[in-house]
C-alpha cells in the first residue's frame, strides 16, 4: 500500500489482538443472515481455501470489509496495492 509505513495487521480468525486498537472483551453476538447464491458460493470458497470455518471467514470478512471501507475514505476510494515484485496496482472502488 501506498505512504510510509503504512501497514495494517489483521488479528487471526476469530480472535482479538492483544494491545489493538479500541480492542474490547465482549460476549459473542449470534446474528443470523439471508446470503444471495452469489454469496454462498464465495463463503463455501473462502473457506475451502483457508480451511476456517464460517463463523470464522465471516468475522474475518467483517473485518476486511471495515479496513477497506477505512483505506476508501484516506484515499478517496482509490487502493493503491504494491505486488510481489514491487509493481503498483490502482484500484478504484465505487
Amino acid at each position: 500500500m501506498t505512504g510510509e509505513s503504512d501497514t495494517t495487521t489483521l488479528a487471526p480468525a476469530g480472535g482479538v489482538m492483544a494491545g489493538a486498537a479500541g480492542e474490547n472483551h465482549r460476549s459473542l453476538v449470534k446474528v443470523t443472515v439471508n446470503l444471495t447464491p452469489r454469496a454462498v458460493d464465495a463463503l463455501d470458497a473462502a473457506c475451502t481455501r483457508s480451511r476456517d470455518t464460517k463463523t470464522d471467514t465471516i468475522n474475518r470478512a467483517l473485518v476486511v470489509y471495515n479496513l477497506v471501507l477505512e483505506l476508501v475514505e484516506r484515499g478517496g476510494g482509490c487502493l493503491t496495492l504494491q505486488n510481489p515484485d514491487g509493481g503498483l496496482e490502482r484500484v478504484h472502488l465505487l
